[in-house]
């Protein structure tokens, strides 16, 4: 039993995984805000161009 308990306690391959999990959640996080902020740009951006087009011309 004693043994059982020592391999378990020596065991670190759960804490690698939580690492990696980690990690990609990091990774996701990132990913997701960038896209956020590219996307509000980009309709800033064709807005501008809507509100040029739609404007009369002098």
């Amino acid at each position: 039993m004693s043994n059982l308990i020592a391999r378990f306690v020596k065991d670190e391959s759960g804490a690698t995984a939580i690492e990696y999990g980690l990690i990609a959640t990091l990774i996701a996080l990132a990913i997701i805000v960038s896209a956020g902020a590219v996307g509000t740009n980009l309709n800033t951006r064709f807005e501008e161009i809507r509100d040029a087009l739609i404007a009369p011309a002098p």
